[in-house]
């Protein structure tokens, strides 16, 4: 009986992780990145959270959820914007057109090396805040913070990969910084917005950050009392939008 050995197909998610692994090695090689990004929100919390904080139990919780925010923000928007604008403006992007990768690989492993970096910034500052801090929550909680931070990859992720299709490589950093560290702060992840100005506290909920900080602030108990869905709808819109923007641009520069 004649046999015809059918040729060797490989499995339909063997470029995804092929590119994930890619983007893990490329991540790895660049501390300048890495080591910021999980630093920053560790050393903030070490000093704000445990070493001015004199004891007060709700103010480690607060930060707690505040700052690990303020990471996955960090890891998100800078992950997406510096590296599209790079790619975009050496013909990288134009480049992948041309190979036999599935389309949505590169989006995918970058989303999941940021999403990586917010599972190890969570487990960071968790470690900090039980061993410095004495914060002890229940398991439901630790692993509400965790799952928070890591969905709140999506709208900043979206935020980045747009500014990034709207600039240079060279400029991204700049305008990301101009955007994430007055939000950060304008959206109480830095002190609680009842410490702050009453116009700060009432503009809040126009940034983003706010919503998502929310959403961790409901798990420890310390939110403004507005409902969960309020704030995962209005981070769901943004994500669309921003989404939808970047493919634009992207398509016309094609």
């Amino acid at each position: 009986m004649n046999i015809i050995a059918r040729p060797h197909m490989p499995a339909p998610w063997r470029p995804y992780l092929f590119e994930i692994h890619c983007e893990l090695l490329r991540m790895l090689r660049e501390p300048a990145y890495c080591v910021p990004v999980i630093a920053f929100p560790a050393v903030f919390y070490v000093l704000f959270g445990v070493l001015l904080n004199r004891g007060n139990q709700a103010a480690a919780e607060y930060l707690l959820a505040s700052y690990g925010v303020f990471g996955v923000i960090g890891a998100a928007m800078f992950g997406f914007g510096v590296t599209i604008a790079m790619d975009r403006e050496r013909g990288y992007l134009r480049l992948r057109r041309a190979l036999p990768t599935p389309p949505g690989a590169l989006l995918l492993a970058r989303m999941v090396m940021a999403a990586l970096f917010a599972v190890i910034i969570s487990v960071v500052l968790a470690l900090l805040a039980m061993t410095l801090a004495g914060v002890s929550l229940a398991p439901a909680q630790w692993a509400g913070l965790l799952a928070v931070n890591v969905l709140g990859v999506l709208p900043f992720a979206a935020i980045g990969l747009w500014i990034g299709t709207l600039v240079s490589g060279n400029a991204a950093p700049v305008l990301l910084n101009a955007l994430y560290l007055p939000m950060a702060f304008l959206s109480g992840l830095w002190l609680p917005l009842s410490m702050l100005p009453e116009w700060i506290a009432r503009a809040a909920p126009m940034w983003p950050a706010y919503h998502l900080a929310q959403l961790a602030q409901k798990v420890v108990g310390q939110d403004s009392g507005t409902a969960a869905w309020v704030h995962v709808l209005a981070l769901a819109a943004l994500t669309g939008a921003c989404f939808v923007l970047a493919q634009r641009r992207l398509s016309a520069a094609e």
